[in-house]
């Protein structure tokens, strides 16, 4: 069982920019691929970006495209889901999950962390 912990939710303003952390181990991050999801109240958890040694930076989401990117940070041993231009839209609860694949569809994801809250408000 994989251990993920995010980070860096917050409450900000349209427009403004935050990152999102995922931690875990440097020998998981090297085996699985991280995914990056959000999920609103009575919604279904959709799929962001991906990150994964094989299959390295994939923004999913049309609506995060140019506005979000995806990386790892060695140093912290952590994937990374840095967000711009935030909207209302944007707010939902975000989760990291870990695959052997990178995929928009969180049923390949065995393992999640417990989430972290973005509301974008003015």
């Amino acid at each position: 069982q994989v251990q993920l912990v995010e980070s860096g939710g917050g409450l900000v303003q349209p427009g403004d920019s935050l990152r999102l952390s995922c931690g875990a181990s440097s020998i998981e991050l090297d085996y699985y691929a991280i995914g990056w999801f959000r999920q609103v109240p009575g919604g279904e958890r959709e799929g962001i970006a991906c990150f994964g040694s094989a299959d390295r930076d994939v923004v999913y989401l049309d609506s995060a495209k140019g506005r979000f990117t995806v990386y790892r940070d060695n140093a912290q041993n952590t994937i990374n889901l840095e967000m711009t231009n935030l909207t209302p839209e944007d707010t939902a609860v975000y989760y990291c999950g870990a695959a052997l694949r990178c995929s928009p569809r969180p049923v390949y994801f065995r393992s999640w962390g417990p989430g972290t809250q973005v509301t974008v408000s003015s």
